[in-house]
């Protein structure tokens, strides 16, 4: 089982998850023509790609999604709530399928468990990705960490993880305060000692990997996240793995 992704922050998102003769994407928010060139970077044909799963309806995570599963022909999964909040802009793809927030969705080699998460959004959704050997554990876009996300994510074996932004960065930046409000609050994003919190929160025994994502270009910096994460687990900060809006990550393995 590997993963990689194609980029991730608030101008676009996707991840790439394969194991055996299985290949999903999560969120597809990059353009057509920028996806085929991120997917490239990581020696991907689209048409290999067997499911996108989408995890809720804002642009910068489901912005590519009509253009490139439609001329790929690549099944679409989504919540109900995000099919919803969509007002019909997907259905006119070949294959699109909906599913409830606690669901667990088999594709052969790979099984998906989505997990609802506090996010300003219809039904949101992250996932926890597994090949029945090992967990990768994939977080976004929350606003809180939850009893439930935590019991979820205990003992996984990499966990992709928000860290949105620094509080005293973001309240001392430019953004109007209504917008501050937003991305602080319990339906917004997380900031790097909440995501510090939630990791320190579950069972760290058998991670391999643990990528900061998310991170805003203006109200955070890579050494600031990774400082909260690797304080948690005790490691030096360049352990901790970054997941940029220009380049992602590479394939990482488990």
């Amino acid at each position: 089982m590997r993963f990689a992704s194609l980029g991730s922050g608030s101008s676009g998102n996707a991840l790439l998850v394969e194991a055996g003769g299985v290949r999903l994407m999560i969120d597809c928010g990059f353009g057509l023509r920028d996806t085929v060139r991120r997917l490239q970077r990581c020696h991907v044909e689209p048409e290999s790609i067997n499911a996108i799963f989408i995890t809720h309806e804002h642009t910068d995570h489901i912005g590519g999604t009509a253009a490139f599963a439609g001329k790929y022909r690549i099944p679409v999964w989504m919540s109900h709530g995000t099919r919803s909040a969509l007002n019909g802009k997907l259905d006119k793809l070949d294959v699109l399928h909906t599913f409830d927030s606690h669901a667990l969705l088999d594709l052969g080699d790979l099984q998906v468990q989505a997990l609802p998460v506090p996010h300003d959004a219809r039904e949101p959704v992250q996932f926890v990705v597994s090949n029945g050997a090992h967990r990768l554990a994939v977080l976004t876009d929350i606003g809180a960490s939850t009893a439930y996300i935590e019991a979820q994510i205990s003992g996984c074996d990499a966990l992709v993880l928000e860290c949105n932004h620094d509080l005293d960065l973001l309240y001392n930046g430019s953004y109007p305060y209504p917008l501050k409000q937003r991305i602080s609050g319990r339906l917004g994003h997380l900031h790097n000692e909440a995501a510090a919190e939630l990791l320190a929160a579950i069972d760290r025994s058998r991670l391999q990997h643990v990528i900061a994502a998310h991170l805003s270009q203006h109200n955070n910096h890579p050494d600031k996240a990774r400082a909260a994460l690797a304080q948690v687990l005790g490691c030096a900060s360049d352990w901790i793995g970054l997941a940029d809006q220009d380049e992602g990550f590479g394939w990482r393995s488990l």
